[in-house]
């Protein structure tokens, strides 16, 4: 399985849009609104400004060429905080997707600590202690309430990602 992570603009408008919308994702994104061709372009606009502002931001993930989702790492109050939103044909390759975002946020972006925002309608979490992540309190960003979960590079070897 080959992974790429690929600037997100580089992804056709409506696949975003697509996914986006899709009823199954949206049930866990809180912040979510009808997505278009202009809340497309705002999306992305801010996304660019994550590059532009902080040094990094979300990507566009393929896996063997097909784009089966968006994701990266997002400041959020000083934090770079891994988002992952995948397809729900393609939610079984989250954990070699997000494996692979914390060998390139601790190895190659040299980030010492990064964190996930879980909404509380998240009620899975198995996967994300399994990768070591702890609970960190909570956060509330427009109004909606995420748990936060916080992963230090010290507290894991990187051998096993």
């Amino acid at each position: 399985m080959k992974i790429e992570f690929v600037q997100l603009a580089e992804i056709d408008k409506a696949a975003v849009i697509e996914l986006l919308n899709h009823p199954l994702v949206r049930r866990h994104m809180p912040l979510s609104t009808d997505f278009n061709e202009t809340s497309y372009d705002q999306f992305i606009a801010e996304k660019q400004r994550l590059w532009k502002e902080h040094g990094y931001g979300p990507w566009g993930i393929l896996v063997d060429g097909k784009f089966v989702g968006w994701g990266g790492f997002q400041w959020e109050q000083g934090d770079a905080d891994l988002a992952l939103v995948l397809h729900p044909n393609h939610w079984g390759l989250g954990k070699w997707i997000v494996r692979r975002m914390i060998t390139t946020a601790f190895v190659d972006m040299g980030f010492e600590t990064i964190t996930i925002l879980l909404p509380p309608s998240r009620t899975r979490i198995k996967g994300v202690l399994k990768l070591h992540f702890k609970p960190d309190g909570e956060m509330w960003i427009k109004g909606e309430k995420f748990l936060r979960y916080r992963l230090n590079k010290k507290d894991l070897s990187l051998k096993a990602y």
